[in-house]
């Protein structure tokens, strides 16, 4: 396996981590936001969508695609520091999610 399809699994088993931590703290939505609200400008969507939602329908969604698709991943990420200001003050825990988010922003700044 070369090291470029090495990071590509790594990277999709942290979004499946991801969507998993988003299940355990009852976050993981069935049903998306209105169309409109996924249309943002602004960084995770912080004017339309909780954090969660940014993460779920947004991040997870365009990832999965970029993946399949085999487009080239961002190199760049910075989400665990915006899931502990979520989080910040809330009674629920997303300790384990930021965890994930970590992890993730590690693989695709290509720390190893």
């Amino acid at each position: 396996m070369s090291r470029e399809s090495d990071d590509i699994t790594r990277v999709a088993d942290s979004l499946l981590q991801i969507e998993i931590e988003l299940r355990r703290i009852d976050a993981w939505e069935s049903e998306p936001p209105p169309a409109d609200a996924l249309q943002s400008t602004k960084p995770f969507a912080v004017d339309t969508l909780e954090f969660t939602q940014w993460l779920q329908f947004v991040f997870v969604r365009r990832m999965k695609v970029m993946i399949e698709s085999g487009h080239s991943l961002p190199e760049v990420s910075g989400m665990a520091p915006m899931a502990e200001e979520h989080f910040r003050g809330r009674s629920e825990s997303g300790h384990g999610l930021i965890r994930e988010l970590e992890e993730m922003d590690r693989l695709l700044s290509g720390q190893s």
